[in-house]
């Protein structure tokens, strides 16, 4: 037996146990697993790579350090990041895509190739730690009924009628969501996205959900620091609740109190913007009997005439529960717009959509609902984004129901 497998191996026990020592049997389950997969593929890939040894070892030390110190978590510095977190995440992630060539390898073939994965990984690395600001244009309200779930086209955005200045414009929106405060989105980072988002001077800005990480839910003052650009924007900031926020939802909570953000959790509101009433009905993610709960919230908040009505729903896989009807345009996230996929090449298509055949990016219809799936502000589980590029955008909202003042309908 090798080295590099009685090492490898090695590794694995000992961040296996001190989890179970230090974190509980579930995360020692979790690591497991996904540290023994990293394991088998590394002891086969690994002696073929076209690197120094001394390089090889240092990175895949670094992917086992980094699940390591996760037993004690906490946001970490920026030279800990740089020396440690960053390679060891870049590396796990690398060896994970390099699954195929492991077969071929355990076989008895020499792959061709084998720097492949590893470019990739790099290439994710970038993506990673880098968003793209966007203008996405949707057009809600009136739109062609269609069957089942399906994939719809962004709307054209109707010029504002210079003649008449009070003409409805579209709504002027930004969302942010799975910020997932950790390894990738530092607190300065989603403290300048936040800032970027006032600077746009949206109508409203909305958050949904999965604001943390494992290394960010044990103390508040991380994420007050992040979002603290919001308080700009009082009366204007809304959010829902995600998955991760339920483990730890005080801190989410004071973090949204000190931004000046309205939580939402099966809850609803009125908000008159320059470009028309909104009403805002924020849900909270729901485990189980999700029909029975979205029915339930709808019941307790039914529509506003005349406003558009925007449902907050962390889960785009929970639409299909929404009553038919209730929202002329959903907002979701969680699926980090599939984070590994061909979105980069202007394609649809992802792991998400492959696997889980549910919204994954981009707008949705059900019916005459429409489902927006945010990609993503940050990610979290898979180590790292590869071609489907985190989303830093502009929602310019379309919404038919908006009549022009009585005045000009009375031209």
């Amino acid at each position: 037996m090798s080295m590099l497998t009685i090492g490898s191996w090695g590794g694995w026990l000992a961040v296996v146990l001190t989890a179970l020592l230090f974190r509980g049997r579930p995360y020692a389950l979790f690591l497991g697993v996904i540290l023994g997969i990293y394991t088998l593929v590394a002891v086969a890939v690994l002696p073929l790579l076209p690197l120094p040894i001394e390089l090889v070892s240092y990175l895949h030390a670094c992917a086992y350090l980094q699940w390591l110190l996760l037993a004690w978590p906490r946001m970490r510095p920026i030279w800990y990041r740089l020396l440690l977190s960053l390679p060891g995440l870049y590396f796990s992630a690398s060896v994970l895509l390099a699954f195929p060539w492991a077969i071929c390898a355990a076989l008895g073939f020499r792959p061709w190739g084998i720097e492949v994965p590893f470019a990739l990984g790099a290439i994710g690395l970038f993506q990673s730690l880098t968003t793209r600001p966007e203008i996405r244009q949707l057009s809600v309200g009136n739109q062609a009924s269609v069957e089942g779930i399906v994939r719809v086209p962004l709307g054209a955005i109707q010029t504002v009628n210079v003649e008449h200045p009070g003409a409805p414009r579209p709504l002027r929106l930004v969302q942010l969501t799975d910020t997932h405060l950790g390894p990738f989105m530092s607190v300065a980072r989603l403290e300048r996205i936040c800032q970027r988002a006032v600077d746009a001077a949206p109508d409203l800005i909305v958050l949904t959900g999965d604001f943390l990480t494992m290394e960010s839910q044990t103390d508040a003052r991380w994420l007050v620091q992040a979002l603290s650009p919001l308080r700009a924007y009082p009366g204007r900031v809304f959010a829902c609740l995600g998955n991760h926020d339920h483990e730890a939802p005080a801190v989410v909570r004071q973090a949204l109190d000190s931004a000046g953000a309205r939580l939402l959790v099966d809850d609803s509101t009125l908000i008159e913007t320059p470009a028309g009433n909104v009403q805002l009905v924020g849900f909270d993610f729901a485990f189980r009997n999700r029909a029975e709960h979205m029915q339930r919230v709808c019941a307790t908040h039914p529509r506003v005439p005349g406003a558009l009505r925007l449902a907050l729903l962390h889960d785009p896989g929970a639409f299909r529960h929404l009553p038919a009807g209730e929202a002329d345009l959903v907002l979701s996230g969680h699926t980090h717009g599939g984070q590994l996929g061909l979105v980069s090449f202007r394609l649809p298509w992802t792991v998400v959509s492959w696997i889980a055949k549910m919204p994954d990016h981009g707008l949705w219809g059900r019916g005459s609902d429409r489902l927006y799936v945010h990609r993503g502000t940050g990610h979290y589980g898979f180590p790292l984004r590869l071609g489907v590029p985190a989303e830093e955008s502009v929602l310019l909202v379309d919404y038919s129901g908006w009549a022009l003042p009585l005045s000009h309908n009375a031209l």
